[in-house]
């Protein structure tokens, strides 16, 4: 612990790579220790996540949750493309049969609900600012100023507008048109407001929209 702040204390870049980093790579290593590690890695990832973000906290002022009415527009709308947009244009990646605890855990089971819970809450409260503080405050300012603290969250770039959006949705190669909006609509949200806050709420709902419509459709290949 004293070490991350020490880290986290010297580089400010760290401090908001490394949320990101260490989701991305438990991301990745999830099902590759049998099937059961589908559900247990991302059970794991949650909560180290949501440790590494409570330890990164004082040395990113940033990441302050804030609502307004453009957040929730702007997350109803990118959810409702998300899955409007399902199927209809070529994936990068073929989307797997994702993870359906019902099937591992049985029906109704205590176990597959536990595990929804912790899914929903971890997308939902999470990823938002993981994803926000990597992609939306550090990556977007630092393509455009090494110094990126010393650029305003509200000054427009062009080009570091698109890549940055683009390279979101390419991390979501099953849905990489969805993503590449949904990157571009979050940052018009912190350009706008000039403060993180919005865009980790739009995700937020966004996310949480998803949580209960997969559950509720059985769509399991959006996980």
């Amino acid at each position: 612990m004293n070490f991350l702040r020490e880290k986290c204390n010297r580089s400010p870049e760290f401090a908001r790579i490394a949320p990101f980093a260490l989701y991305a790579v438990l991301t990745f290593l999830q099902g590759d220790f049998g099937p059961a590690s589908l559900y247990w890695v991302y059970v794991v990832k949650t909560f180290l996540g949501a440790w590494v973000l409570w330890e990164v906290r004082p040395f990113v002022p940033e990441m302050r949750w804030s609502i307004s009415w453009e957040a929730v527009v702007v997350g109803v709308a990118i959810f409702g493309l998300w899955v409007g947009l399902d199927g209809l244009y070529p994936r990068l990646a073929e989307a797997g049969a994702g993870a359906n605890p019902f099937h591992q855990f049985g029906a109704g089971s205590f176990a597959a609900w536990a595990y929804i819970v912790v899914h929903i809450t971890g997308m939902s409260i999470v990823v938002p600012p993981v994803e926000e503080i990597f992609y939306r405050s550090f990556l977007y300012r630092y393509l455009v100023k090494i110094d990126f603290r010393a650029m305003p969250l509200n000054q427009f770039h062009t080009l570091s507008f698109v890549v940055t959006s683009v390279l979101f949705g390419l991390m979501h190669p099953e849905d990489w048109l969805a993503g590449i909006v949904c990157g571009l609509a979050y940052q018009w949200l912190v350009i706008r407001k000039n403060r993180l806050g919005d865009a980790m709420s739009a995700h937020a709902i966004t996310n949480f929209l998803l949580g209960v419509y997969i559950v509720w459709n059985g769509t399991w290949h959006f996980w």
